[in-house]
């Protein structure tokens, strides 16, 4: 079986646009679960067990990926490159605030996941150049969540919602605590060349790293072309029973 660790000609790591899309499949199915539920076709909380290891899963990859892409970038884009990216993140964060905003006012997403990797890429680009001191910070942070309750803070979300007149719901947050940690890990992995393990080479490997490639667009259109279908199948349904 042939294996590769980088596509031509773009000399993307293909390891990491197939981890990274990962990542987007399964949020993707996560998303059309939540469709299906959201018309009745499922029945689950999102609370349960699975579905919180199922999203932390995906937050992981996604939240990993960023660190490990800003290391592998600060050896070779210049701070132009950065700041395109960051402008790109934030237009795609308020776009996603001003959409959710138009559509459901009482659940609209104020800090999501793109709104918490703009904030959590120029936190980490300053310490990312040194990878296992950025992957102890980042250790620290995940065993002190995981073993205390220091950094849970229980009351922040209210308090900051009596004060700032967000919504109490949102249909997307991501706290700072353990995912920053998360993110500070990323670095290890670039520095660990794991962008040059070889995979195999073959259409399923080239689609996810297709959704990998280009994570942003497909995050920013699927759930609209997702919710549209489940949708559609649910008034048809409607109309002819």
């Amino acid at each position: 079986m042939q294996t590769s660790s980088v596509f031509e000609p773009t000399k993307r790591s293909a390891f990491l646009d197939v981890y990274r899309g990962a990542a987007v499949l399964l949020m993707m199915i996560f998303h059309f679960c939540w469709d299906l539920r959201n018309f009745g076709f499922m029945e689950f909380s999102i609370y349960d067990p699975f579905w919180v290891y199922f999203r932390s899963l995906i937050l992981t990859l996604f939240l990993s990926a960023i660190g490990w892409s800003t290391y592998l970038a600060l050896g070779r884009a210049s701070s132009q490159s950065f700041w395109k990216r960051d402008i790109k993140l934030f237009i795609s964060a308020a776009a996603i605030s001003l959409a959710t905003y138009l559509a459901v006012p009482d659940q609209w997403i104020y800090f999501g996941i793109l709104h918490f990797i703009f904030i959590a890429s120029l936190i980490t680009r300053p310490i990312a150049q040194w990878p296992i001191l950025s992957a102890l910070f980042g250790a620290i942070i995940i065993i002190i969540y995981h073993t205390t309750n220091w950094l849970h803070f229980p009351n922040a979300f209210s308090t900051i919602t009596s004060y700032i007149a967000l919504p109490q719901r949102t249909l997307d947050i991501v706290f700072p605590f353990p995912w920053i940690g998360v993110v500070l890990v990323g670095p290890l992995l670039g520095y660990l060349n794991w962008h040059k393990c070889p995979i195999p080479n073959n259409p399923i490997i080239h689609i996810l790293a297709f959704m990998g490639r280009y994570a942003l667009p497909i995050y920013l259109t699927h759930q609209v072309i997702l919710f549209a279908l489940v949708a559609a199948f649910k008034m048809v349904l409607t109309l002819i029973s």
